[in-house]
């Protein structure tokens, strides 16, 4: 099937950032696994991984948000969103949360590849992410095998996240990198093993300063 033929959910997919957690949200009914991490009293992640979707809720002292990205129009939460904007405009956002100054920035990358390309792409994110240890679902659709995988890494005040999509029928790779910043730190590494879904020609998001 050459790619013009294909469906493109690619205008369908959307970053969408909540100033609150989602743990009754219907998207959790797809939910596929969960990942949970800590520091100290400092701040937890969690993380969740459904066929072509993810969210991420971080939490520290009194803020608790969570960012989830997908290509559903229907029955996501609306209340308490900071920001909801289309991935396929590649868009860098950041936004500081007034209380504890936590600061949150993501940026997206998309790319519509040919099969064979699109092949390559899939066993080498699928390997990347098993060094990882990342959160990983494989399923397939009408046009061969999808992906959708999560990867966190843990400093003292701040946690990145880098996610994958990969959708057989359309030829779609969506990568995401968010960083969950407590601002007033010097970042510490606390796990040696880097987050490595690397973005393909694209860099991570940028800090004002730095």
């Amino acid at each position: 099937m050459s790619v013009a033929a294909r469906q493109n959910p690619l205008q369908s997919y959307q970053l969408i950032l909540y100033a609150r957690a989602l743990h009754t949200a219907p998207f959790l009914e797809k939910l596929k696994g969960r990942q949970f991490i800590s520091h100290e009293d400092r701040y937890s992640v969690e993380s969740w991984i459904m066929p072509g979707m993810h969210a991420v809720r971080f939490e520290h002292n009194r803020v608790c948000c969570t960012e989830h990205v997908t290509d559903q129009d229907r029955a996501i939460p609306t209340g308490d969103i900071i920001t909801q904007h289309l991935c396929a405009t590649e868009k860098e956002y950041e936004y500081v949360f007034p209380r504890d100054s936590v600061q949150y920035l993501s940026a997206c990358q998309t790319e519509t590849l040919t099969e064979s390309l699109y092949a390559e792409d899939y066993e080498e994110m699928l390997a990347e992410g098993r060094t990882l240890d990342a959160l990983i679902h494989m399923y397939d659709d009408d046009a061969g095998r999808c992906l959708s995988m999560v990867a966190m890494q843990r400093f003292q005040h701040e946690v990145h996240v880098q996610s994958c999509h990969m959708i057989a029928n359309a030829g779609l790779v969506l990568k995401t990198q968010s960083i969950f910043e407590i601002l007033g730190h010097r970042a510490t590494l606390l796990e040696a093993k880097p987050c490595g879904v690397q973005v393909r020609n694209a860099g991570t998001p940028k800090r004002n300063g730095r």
